[in-house]
């Protein structure tokens, strides 16, 4: 069976990364975070000069300090195509993890660049983020993870997940 493409979204620090390691490990996915991808394809050669950065590390660490400052980065990048950055990931991954903006997703849903799009919820734990650096919300969503509890409960959605996924 061919891998779906999985758009893997929700806010900062709700376990996004997570589980996209989680598929990675236990079902063979691809992908590179949203932020990593556009900082090595464009965004550190953008801002290194105006943070000081040294080193692309430098400047994807940093990344949490200047988030409605990469999501406006990002939406310029996808300007005349909003699609644009969603096919590039795709070109190269199973998963795209991370998209913030409600015009790139609505493009790649138009356009069907992605088959699922799953919100990582872990709003027990950690706030929701401003508007001003994510404007899709869990109701755009096909699946919904709760990442409330433990490591082995959010492992276990996972497997959930993609057992109805892949039925």
């Amino acid at each position: 069976m061919k891998k779906p493409k999985l758009l893997i979204v929700g806010y900062g620090r709700h376990g996004k990364d997570t589980v996209c390691e989680i598929l990675k490990e236990d079902w063979g996915f691809t992908f590179d975070s949203s932020s990593h991808f556009c900082a090595r394809l464009f965004i550190f050669d953008m801002i290194k000069e105006k943070y000081g950065y040294n080193t692309f590390d430098e400047c994807y660490e940093d990344r949490h300090n200047h988030r409605a400052e990469w999501f406006k980065l990002i939406a310029d990048y996808n300007k005349d195509d909003p699609s644009r950055l969603g096919k590039a990931i795709f070109d190269e991954f199973d998963i795209y993890c991370g998209l913030r903006n409600k015009d790139e997703f609505v493009a790649m849903k138009n356009e069907g660049i992605f088959d699922y799009a799953i919100w990582v919820d872990r709003s027990e734990h950690q706030p929701p983020e401003s508007s001003d650096s994510n404007t899709i919300t869990p109701s755009m969503c096909d699946f919904i993870i709760d990442n409330n509890e433990s490591l082995f409960e959010l492992e276990l959605n996972v497997e959930g997940l993609m057992a109805r996924i892949s039925s």
